[in-house]
């Protein structure tokens, strides 16, 4: 047999064999068995849950960067509220005001040796009241929807963590664990609530088992190929720094301008940075996402998900020609939000400036990506000035009790859904218990379309009354397993 008949054969041999890798792994890759155990049907009242929540809306707890634009008052009322509505959580938990805003109540258990933390924070961000269809602040209820500012946004599950607490008191309910729930007042503003509540964790060798605090959601469409609906559970988050870059020039009059203004400098260094994106880095919370829900896709984006090793790199060059969610999930991500110059059309300006915000994925640091950003722009004229930043939060185990609790309480409510791990793409304020906890986990409990989540500090922010009583019933079936 002549030799090149041979190669032929040979490397025809070698692609069937490969082919055959490649298909027989996407037809091994099939979703993994699991029985949720079954919980209780949580009996409550449902019309309590939307009432409270109603006047939670009422109450107007928006929170600002600057103190003096903040109504102080209706901070007190809100306390006042949560003493009020739900007079069994006052009676039988402990207690503490850790800063001005931050509340703090603790359910006595069986053991402190694994807490659990239900956290929410009850500050909103402010409205422009013309552009909203309905009165933001007034708890509008019509065709079964609750409108406000807040009801997603979380006062939502605030409510539901209180209803819970109240529920299961009001039957003498003594949970096996100690369990704390923490509010915060000043989370739009990255405020000290939360870091307050963890240092005095710290303070008291308390170790969290268990935390759970707003992420994820019930979603659809979210996923390539997958048509159910799905439960996504954050166990990290990115970090997040913005960056300033400036230019200074000469001003003057536009008619004789220099060969590149502040403002072409500033635009030249835009360019630099958008074409050329951070690289790919599939963390341990998206791969865990790509191997749960991949096994859900079509065939063809199994072949894909069960042989990321060869796949990957399509995958990359995919998410960075579209952008949007699942890029954020593969990469630290650049957006230039701010940009300023002159103020007027026929004026050079002295000095022009825009502001980007990164969203940084696992192995990146606020130092380490303003590096490459000074680096990649490469022009001394332009001066580059991190604003302020914070690193990639610690990643949460999902092979663990705290974990199966969470998922089985999730399963339990939402029983068509699909229940997965996922890279939070948002800033919250679990991520200062990374320090003190590895069970933390980032889940709104509501089930959100695509057009509800777009409402999340935006106008006409609203909520259906049935997922106000599935809030609460999520966190029933939680707290009971604490």
């Amino acid at each position: 047999m002549e030799w090149w008949l041979i190669l032929i054969i040979a490397v025809a041999a070698a692609l069937v064999l490969f082919l055959a890798v490649i298909i027989g792994r996407a037809c091994a890759f099939k979703p993994k068995p699991y029985k949720a155990p079954v919980l209780p049907e949580p009996e409550f009242d449902g019309d309590k849950a939307v009432k409270d929540l109603q006047n939670m809306i009422r109450i107007r707890t928006v929170s600002s960067k600057n103190r003096a634009e903040e109504d102080e008052k209706e901070f007190e009322k809100f306390e006042a509220y949560l003493f009020e509505a739900f007079p069994n959580v006052a009676k039988n938990a402990e207690f503490t005001k850790v800063n001005d805003r931050a509340l703090l109540f603790k359910i006595k258990g069986e053991s402190d040796k694994e807490p659990s933390v239900f956290m929410a924070h009850y500050d909103v961000v402010s409205v422009v009241e013309s552009e909203w269809s309905k009165e933001p602040f007034a708890g509008i209820i019509e065709d079964d929807v609750l409108w406000g500012r807040g009801t997603l946004d979380t006062k939502g599950t605030l409510n539901g963590v209180m209803q819970a607490a109240e529920n299961l008191l009001s039957k003498g309910f003594k949970p096996t664990n100690d369990i704390y729930l923490a509010f915060g007042g000043n989370e739009e503003v990255n405020g000290n609530g939360a870091p307050a509540i963890v240092e005095k964790f710290k303070a008291e060798g308390i170790t969290p088992a268990l935390v759970i605090d707003e992420g994820g959601a019930v979603v659809s469409d979210v996923f390539p190929g997958v048509k159910q609906n799905c439960a996504l559970i954050g166990i990290a988050e990115k970090g997040m720094t913005e960056i300033k870059f400036e230019v200074k020039g000469a001003g003057g009059h536009a008619s004789a301008p220099p060969a590149h203004t502040a403002v072409g400098k500033l635009s030249a260094a835009c360019v630099k940075v958008e074409d050329h994106p951070f690289k790919c880095h599939i963390s341990k919370p998206a791969a865990e996402m790509f191997d749960t829900l991949g096994r859900y896709s079509s065939f063809g984006l199994r072949l894909v998900f069960a042989n990321m090793w060869l796949f990957g790199g399509l995958l990359d060059k995919m998410s960075r020609k579209k952008g949007g969610e699942l890029n954020a999930l593969m990469r630290t991500t650049v957006a230039f939000t701010q940009m300023s110059g002159s103020k007027g059309s026929n004026v050079l300006p002295p000095e022009a400036s825009m502001v980007a915000n990164l969203r940084l994925v696992e192995g990146d640091t606020v130092q380490s990506v303003r590096d490459r950003i000074e680096k990649l722009v490469g022009d001394p004229d332009v001066k580059v000035e991190t604003l302020h930043g914070m690193n990639p939060s610690r990643i949460s185990s999902t092979d663990c009790a705290a974990w199966d609790k969470v998922r089985a309480a999730v399963a339990g409510t939402w029983t068509d859904a699909l229940v997965s791990p996922y890279l939070m793409v948002a800033c919250s304020d679990s991520r200062h218990y990374g320090p003190i906890s590895d069970k933390v986990y980032r889940f709104s409990a509501m089930a959100l379309s695509k057009t509800e989540r777009g409402l999340i500090h935006g106008n006409d922010e609203r909520v259906p009354l049935e997922t106000i009583r599935k809030t609460a019933a999520f966190y029933i079936r939680l707290m009971e397993q604490c």
